[in-house]
């Protein structure tokens, strides 16, 4: 896909928009998985989210090959679209994202203060993305997917900086959405000829991927109806799951209870506030804890767009007094 020279320039690129994101050893997290434990702050990006590495790269070379290119349109659930626009208003690109109905209010309204032009359509991202492949087709405009090798190029610059900072990290969850993040990892990992173990995470909700990784083939679900939206995928993405099927050692699933416990855990042990994807590879590291014994684990923390409503009703005031106590 690409070597680790592009990769340094590419994290040179996002560097002119986004510091490097910090790793931090929590003390309380450690306690809590019984072993030592490296997060790395993906919600501490100016979009709240890794997806925004993405974007950058691939904007950059989208004006410098075609810098005539009237607009750019994609799908999303929130943070890719937030990533593009972001990225597009650097550039001075108009963008159009569509999202499906009932989005999440607050990354819709993220999306337009970037300057994106808003689109609501279908009940999920599927049916979302194929009226986005339609109108940008009508329209004349660039359509961006959600997975693309410059798209992972960009977000394998934080596998980057986080196996720089920890190079002996024995086992890194991360979560799977369209998955650009955990095959960023991968490409990150083996260009640094690193061994560390690469575990994907999904919902159950939503497991194509795991699925697919399980069969040895693509597999399909009918639905997604997770509330972690950032893993509400049905169809993987071909070029995607051959990386993680050669790459990742396992795909664990949780539950929307993990993910909200999870949630929990962050905020209470990191003062953190995680999206349900977010906190999706500390779920998965809580279900395996009697497997980590004596290892350093390191946990994705890929963003902290979690809407006020859910938040409230996992973390906050709506939350059972049972499961606040838990955290």
């Amino acid at each position: 896909m690409f070597d680790l020279k592009e990769l340094e320039r590419a994290h040179e690129i996002v560097g002119q928009a986004v510091p490097a994101t910090p790793a931090h050893a929590w003390p309380l997290l450690a306690e809590r998985l019984g072993t030592r434990v490296v997060v790395k702050h993906e919600n501490h990006t100016p979009i709240g989210a890794f997806k925004v590495r993405g974007g950058l790269v691939y904007l950059e070379r989208l004006k410098r090959e075609s810098p005539n290119t009237p607009g750019i349109i994609s799908a999303t659930r929130g943070n890719h679209g937030q990533s593009l626009a972001f990225a597009a208003s650097r550039h001075g690109v108009p963008a159009v994202i569509y999202v499906p109905r009932g989005n999440s209010v607050e990354k819709n309204c993220a999306m337009k203060a970037f300057g994106a032009e808003l689109v609501e359509h279908g009940e999920d991202f599927q049916a979302a993305r194929e009226e986005a492949e339609r109108h940008g087709q009508y329209a004349g405009l660039h359509m961006v997917p959600s997975f693309h090798r410059d798209l992972v190029l960009g977000v394998s610059t934080y596998a980057l900086e986080l196996f720089r900072a920890a190079p002996d990290l024995d086992v890194l969850y991360v979560p799977i959405g369209q998955g650009s993040g955990i095959c960023g990892c991968i490409m990150a990992r083996d260009l640094l000829g690193l061994k560390t173990e690469i575990v994907g995470v999904q919902s159950t909700e939503a497991p194509s991927y795991a699925l697919s990784f399980a069969a040895g083939s693509i597999v399909t679900t009918e639905t997604s109806n997770t509330l972690a939206d950032g893993m509400a995928t049905r169809i993987p993405d071909p070029d995607a799951f051959a990386i993680i099927k050669k790459g990742a050692s396992r795909i664990v699933q949780v539950s929307d209870d993990e993910v909200a416990a999870a949630i929990r855990a962050y905020w209470t042990d990191t003062h953190n506030l995680a999206e349900g994807a977010g906190a999706a590879a500390l779920a998965a590291a809580l279900q395996e804890k009697s497997k980590l014994q004596g290892k350093r684990v390191g946990l994705v923390l890929s963003g902290g767009n979690i809407d006020f409503d859910l938040f409230r009703q996992w973390v906050g005031t709506d939350a059972p007094a049972a499961q606040r106590a838990m955290a």
